[in-house]
């Protein structure tokens, strides 16, 4: 990576021949190769629309390795590091997480851990070229295109000094181009001022930028630009900012958050179905890359062209470590939507704070059956080495990997009366009463009123279990390669964090029972609608066939992979017959619950703030969360868990709401013993800060130097 200064100075320049079309369709990110734009032609309407564009590439940085999740997820209460210790030092909070960047010398696992200084870098990159659209489109003659591009800039230049503040607090406030100069005395802004900044810029978006995707899908409108601004005004109010936030009128800041957040909820309306916003992937740019409750999404295609630096690495993180401990049965491949790089394991309370029962958010989210796609041993080894019967040995399509996600006071598998459970290179005899198979790999979350979820790993250490049911909402079966860029949008923001920013801010003001109100919303969507089917599963592992609903084939559907995939004649399967065998669009719901098969609707509604579910309950009490306001605070936390798993913003919101020190001890073991009040915010990069001189070209002294960075590093 290279320092704030290069990006600075160059940065803009660089930008200037990146993706430069000013199509107003879906391409709009395709590249012009070889054109450049100079400031002359940012004065005309072309130019100037021409370069704003290229400011979308920017975001696509958030996804393309390590730090997509490192920085966003790890550290929390939500999830917790696998056996893959790429990132562990964001998770563990140990002395690995300093001023300097992580390296294999300094203590990393490998070259890939998150470099502290990386968000800080490509922040400023883009805001460099925001300053130089910011400075030139003023000249624009045209009201209309000028509006478009510098609401655009001012979008991202607020969108990423937001993502700066929230992981280190007051940071250098740039809002000159660089023309050029080369500038190494720099003063730290305090947080007021940063968010001030932050909240003008979005406001300036929100007054500019149109009401429609006049660009086409990702396009920033003006309902992007409430909802952060929304965000903005909510942090404004929020814990973090008390030493000085109370300087400015709280109710206004909180009205305004709710007034903005209804303008997005009336403009953009949440999808139908929890379903279609990640798991009904059907393939490159489908239609629900297009619904109306998307709000920002980083793009992504198949075109070579316009995959920049950063292609769309999230589809690695999700997954169980399965092809290491599935016993040869359930092989990886590009059939299947996910690659198995095991980062972000779920923690217990993730699991626990659904209603496993009545929340279908849940089973569209977790993916709890791979099938068996490998015939891994003989039929006749099977029956010797777990005491089965030839009837309940499995063949290709049967179930090769199921969690049952029960709860703490289920007691049916206490004394495993269907036989044990383990991973296939651990003799175990569970069959399945649904479909009378022994499962290769068969776990359970509770046995005897403890969380057992964990104690199958490989390893045999529950801090680096490779063994835990991921989520779906990134799986992309449109990847031509196990380990190829994939091809999906990343959603950034929507509308069902609108309606929990509108209920955190009630909350703030006290008005307790219309935040429930507001939750109740999504809560109707997460509910089982009447006739579905509660033991129905997919994901976006379908964009590999047509025939199963994808928009076409794979280009690889017809190919073998050798020796990978068998039945038991030994007769190599093709990646169609692999696909088949993989994607069974079953759950273990039924399995999991033990309730009777049922099509009817189920309830999620809460009815008194003063009555909250039984797993919220259990949250409040671990955390010893008491009095109303602490109490709401929380449950809203609890919700953005059901709503929004998974969706890149845990550490800043928590963080926000200084609520992360609490739930890292109480939820994340790997965490708990090093977590204090600092991590609250990053420190800043120290080769940023080495690099400082004072006006007169002196440099800075280690007092000076230590002024800069953030307390406690």
């Amino acid at each position: 990576m290279k320092s704030i200064y290069s990006k600075i100075v160059c940065g803009a320049l660089s930008m200037l021949t990146l993706l430069g079309a000013t199509s107003c369709g879906d391409d709009f990110l395709k590249e012009e190769a070889g054109h450049k734009y100079t400031d002359a032609l940012l004065e005309t309407q072309d130019g100037a629309l021409a370069m704003a564009a290229g400011l979308y590439g920017n975001i696509r940085w958030h996804f393309g390795y390590e730090w997509a999740y490192g920085i966003t997820l790890y550290g929390c209460d939500e999830f917790t590091n696998g056996a893959d210790l790429t990132s562990e030092p964001w998770n563990t909070y140990d002395n690995r997480l300093n001023p300097l960047d992580c390296t294999p010398a300094l203590g990393a696992a490998n070259k890939n851990c998150p470099a502290v200084s990386a968000l800080w870098d490509q922040m400023y990159y883009g805001i460099s070229t925001a300053n130089l659209i910011i400075s030139k489109a003023e000249n624009v003659s045209d009201e209309a295109s000028r509006n478009k591009a510098l609401g655009e800039a001012y979008f991202l230049r607020g969108y990423n000094y937001y993502r700066l503040f929230c992981q280190y607090g007051g940071v250098t406030l740039e809002t000159e181009p660089a023309n050029g100069t080369v500038k190494k005395n720099y003063s730290r802004a305090s947080e007021e001022e940063t968010l001030n900044l932050i909240i003008s810029d979005f406001e300036n978006a929100y007054n500019m930028l149109p009401t429609n995707k006049w660009r086409g899908n990702g396009t920033w409108t003006r309902y992007t630009a409430a909802h952060f601004l929304a965000k903005a005004l909510l942090y404004r109010q929020s814990e973090r900012c008390a030493s000085w936030g109370n300087k400015y009128d709280k109710n206004a800041d909180l009205q305004r958050v709710i007034s903005l957040c209804d303008e997005v909820i009336a403009a953009c309306p949440l999808a139908a179905d929890y379903w279609d916003l990640y798991a009904k992937w059907t393939g490159v740019d489908c239609p629900n890359e297009g619904l109306s409750e998307i709000l920002m999404a980083a793009e992504h295609n198949q075109d070579n062209t316009t995959q920049g630096r950063f292609g769309n690495r999230t589809y690695n993180y999700f997954d169980p470590q399965f092809s290491n401990f599935s016993g040869g049965w359930v092989q990886r491949g590009q059939y299947i939507g996910g690659m198995d790089f095991q980062r972000c394991r779920p923690t217990e309370y993730t699991y626990s704070v659904f209603d496993n029962v009545n929340d279908a958010r849940m089973w569209k989210t977790f993916k709890t059956v791979y099938g068996l796609n490998n015939a891994a041993k003989k039929d006749a080894d099977v029956i010797s080495d777990n005491g089965i019967t030839a009837e309940q040995v499995p063949d290709l399509g049967d179930e090769g990997i199921i969690f049952i996600l029960n709860k703490k006071d289920d007691h049916r598998f206490d004394g495993e009366p269907y036989g044990t459970f383990g991973r296939a290179g651990v003799a175990h005899s569970f069959v399945n009463p649904r479909t009378g198979k022994w499962v290769p790999n068969a776990f359970v979350n509770f046995m005897n009123g403890q969380y057992v979820l964990f104690n199958y790993g490989v390893s045999g250490n529950t801090a680096t279990s490779n063994v835990f049911c991921g989520i779906n909402k990134t799986a992309d079966g449109t990847r031509t390669g196990e380990k190829g860029d994939a091809h999906r949008d990343v959603i950034m923001a929507r509308t069902g964090e609108t309606y929990l920013v509108k209920a955190e801010a009630q909350v703030r003001l006290g008005q307790y029972q219309e935040a429930i109100n507001t939750v109740n919303v999504l809560r109707a969507r997460g509910q089982w609608k009447k006739d579905e089917d509660r033991g129905w599963y997919t994901d976006g592992s379908m964009a590999f066939l047509k025939a199963d609903g994808g928009i076409e084939d794979n280009s690889t559907a017809a190919a073998t992979s050798v020796k990978k995939n068998k039945d038991k004649s030994g007769k190599v399967l093709s990646n169609t017959e692999a696909y088949y065998a993989s994607m069974l669009h079953t759950n273990t719901y039924y399995l999991s619950t033990g309730i009777e098969e049922t099509t009817e609707a189920s309830d999620l509604q809460i009815k008194s703030y003063t009555q909250l579910p039984a797993e919220d309950e259990a949250v409040l009490s671990a955390i010893g969360a008491s009095g109303d306001y602490d109490r709401m605070l929380n449950f809203i936390m609890n919700e953005r868990t059901r709503e929004l798993l998974g969706e890149w913003n845990r550490w800043d919101e928590l963080a926000r709401t200084c609520l992360l020190v609490k739930r890292a001890k109480a939820f994340n073991p790997e965490a708990a013993p090093n977590v204090q009040d600092r991590h609250m915010y990053r420190p800043i990069p120290q080769k940023f800060i080495d690099a400082l001189q004072n006006e007169d070209g002196s440099n800075l002294s280690d007092a000076e130097k230590k002024a800069w960075q953030n307390p406690g590093y």
